[in-house]
């Protein structure tokens, strides 16, 4: 296989720096003149090259050198979303062992290397070997690209040492194969989102920080390594709080051969926040231009819910439109309505508020959304959008309230008939809105929608904004014809481009691909399984009933919970003829079987079953008393994108009846 000109002198440049750090030319110059004075007779005059290689591969010195220029190949790939790079452990002491470098490519080596001032930790005792704690996990996305640190203990000072291996490409280049040199590395203004997690010793994750970390400094300094300092925000009410600080270090690799001014780095930096401020301001005077004229159409509308802007987790305010983009599941989910269902296993968790005073209103980046599996009804609402746009259905994000005035974001997407389907993000249901006929007597009984939506402010999506102009905002009452200038106010969609484009400003958080599922689907139903069985025993113990196990009912009651999941995933319900025939079979006559199944969206048994014991009926099958009492319990855990989880439980009994 010959390589091009370019390619080949990248190649010799990496092996000359990797035999130059080995000092294999000194080793050689050794061995060369030890050669000469043991093995040449007085009258041989000249070495051979045949017996100089013959002395270096005697001492090891040609294995050593191979070894080092080890380049692995295995396992290249992981399919995560449009196929992005593996994530790439790098570690400097062995360049380029146990890593998937493409030497025609740059790289930009990011070492975390500690933290400190993690004040809230500061009374945190030591964690003792093989105790169970808190830890803190470094999420990065960085085009494309998504890295996971390993979890370290919460302290004030974080033990973080970590490595991640960047590749820094640039799409649309014309030759993909090029190296990027250092003006078009300062052409690429994406930044590495980093975001902390925290997980508590339950299994319970907290949002900690999320940063934006600008590395083109790096492109400036003279040897291509920068150190600096990053202090990292609290999130929503916290956000001008420091929670701690991260020492960053990165590197170029190859190093680069000519470096910028740090004059010309810092020129670009400024130019860029300059046009990005310029067009947020100017958008900023178009939707108060735009605001004006919606109420002037009639003064209700006031108090209508028209969200133009909203606060992501660092307080930082942004048009809606920017939480929204198609974004392409790769092979990790096949149909629109098994995405509705990955989007519904995520758990649902309000914005933390400390104190009262209502709801505290935060919209998540996907990022954030994603690393901690959970989030308010705006951040599935964005990502179910994101997903059916995707699917090139016309989707799009619904703001308006439930029952009792509640504010409540969800999706609707718009057929080619005309038809009209809302989808509830937090539970994956999905209506039909038909809407009330004008033509119709108003004494006349309308049906009742089945739809928990009651108004509606506004829809919006990733180039469309529309505010709801007509008499009544009441969701039944409303006609979705969004082409209608005189029910839906639309917002210029070269405004909207303008700021919410990708591209369009440094501002904008880029959308990372989803991640392939880390959980064992049959280890994690095992153990949640055996988990069970020991706590429904020792709860019968302490009630002085004995517990006796079937196994084989157990396994009968499988069938039953993959039709659960299917139902809720496709909304068709297959295989109960078949599950029924079997129990029924299963129990001899004279004997009586209760069931119990349960859904849950997390992996934690002992709160699953203290869940469980609060329904009357699960409690009534774990507690059975009777003749010939046999238990069964079956766990299916079915996994998704992001390692969600949707966790089917089914307790069942059988027992003689006894009159």
């Amino acid at each position: 296989m010959s390589l091009p000109p370019e390619k080949a002198s990248e190649l010799k440049q990496l092996i000359q720096q990797q035999l130059s750090k080995m000092d294999v030319h000194g080793r050689i110059r050794e061995v060369l003149a030890e050669t000469i004075r043991e093995e040449l007779g007085p009258d041989q005059q000249h070495l051979s090259t045949e017996d100089l290689i013959k002395a270096l591969r005697r001492r090891g010195i040609i294995d050593d050198v191979m070894k080092e220029l080890n380049f692995v190949t295995d396992n290249v790939e992981q399919e995560l979303s449009s196929s992005p790079k593996q994530p790439v452990g790098f570690d400097k002491q062995s360049t380029f062992k146990k890593t998937n470098i493409d030497p025609t490519r740059r790289y930009l080596y990011l070492q975390v290397l500690g933290g400190k001032a993690f004040l809230e930790h500061l009374q945190e005792p030591e964690p003792l070997p093989g105790q169970v704690c808190s830890t803190f996990t470094l999420c990065l996305h960085y085009r494309n690209q998504r890295f996971r640190s390993k979890p370290v203990p919460c302290a004030c000072e974080p033990d973080f040492h970590d490595g991640f291996l960047l590749e820094v490409h640039r799409e649309n280049l014309g030759d993909g194969t090029r190296m990027a040199d250092p003006t078009t590395m300062l052409s690429i203004s994406d930044p590495v989102h980093m975001v902390l997690i925290k997980t508590d010793i339950f299994g319970e994750t907290t949002l900690v920080a999320s940063y934006f970390l600008e590395w083109r400094s790096v492109l400036g300094s003279e040897d291509g390594v920068t150190s600096l300092t990053v202090e990292l925000m609290g999130v929503g009410t916290e956000s001008k709080v420091s929670v701690g600080i991260l020492n960053i270090k990165f590197e170029m690799y190859p190093p680069l051969s000519q470096t910028l001014s740090q004059e010309v780095v810092n020129t670009q930096l400024a130019l860029e926040r300059q046009k990005t401020a310029e067009k947020e301001r100017l958008f900023l005077v178009y939707a108060k231009q735009w605001w004006r004229e919606y109420l002037q159409i009639r003064p209700s509308h006031n108090s209508r819910l028209v969200k133009i802007f909203a606060q992501d987790e660092n307080g930082i305010n942004r048009p809606v439109c920017s939480y929204v983009k198609p974004l392409g599941a790769g092979r990790l989910l096949d149909t629109p309505r098994q995405a509705a269902r990955f989007v519904n296993v995520l758990g649902y968790e309000r914005a933390p508020v400390i104190g009262g005073g209502g709801k505290q209103e935060q919209w998540c980046t996907l990022l954030a959304f994603l690393c901690r599996n959970k989030g308010d009804c705006e951040d599935h609402a964005n990502l179910l959008c994101s997903l059916l746009l995707g699917y090139g259905l016309e989707a799009f994000v619904c703001v308006g309230t439930k029952a009792k005035g509640v504010p409540h974001a969800w999706v609707m997407t718009c057929g080619t008939d005309g038809t009209v389907t809302f989808w509830e993000s937090l539970t994956g249901h999905r209506y039909i809105h038909k809407p009330a006929s004008p033509d119709e007597s108003p004494l006349a009984e309308q049906p009742k929608p089945l739809y928990p939506y009651r108004t509606i402010g506004c829809v919006f999506n990733h180039h469309m904004f529309l505010g709801n102009c007509q008499p009544s905002d009441a969701v039944e009452a409303c006609v979705f014809d969004l082409s209608d200038e005189s029910k839906w106010k639309p917002m210029s969609e070269e405004a909207i481009k303008s700021v919410c484009a990708p591209g369009a400003t440094t501002s904008l958080p880029p959308f990372p691909p989803l991640c392939a599922s880390t959980v064992d689907a049959s280890v994690t139903s095992n153990e949640i399984e055996m988990q069970l069985r020991l706590l429904v025993s020792e709860h019968r113990k302490d009630l002085g009933l004995t517990t006796v196990w079937e196994d084989q009912l157990s396994y009968l009651l499988s069938p039953a919970l993959a039709s659960y999941e299917f139902e809720r995933t496709t909304s068709i319900s297959a295989g109960n003829e078949e599950f029924q025939d079997a129990i029924r079979r299963a129990v001899p006559d004279g004997h009586t079987f209760k069931g119990f199944p349960i859904h849950f969206v997390y992996r934690n048994a002992r709160r699953a079953f203290a869940t469980c014991l609060r329904s009357p009926f699960c409690e009534e099958i774990i507690c059975c008393r009777g003749d010939q009492v046999r238990l069964a319990v079956r766990v299916r855990v079915f996994t998704y994108p992001e390692s969600a989880c949707a966790v089917w439980i089914m307790f069942a009994c059988k027992y003689r009846s006894v009159l």
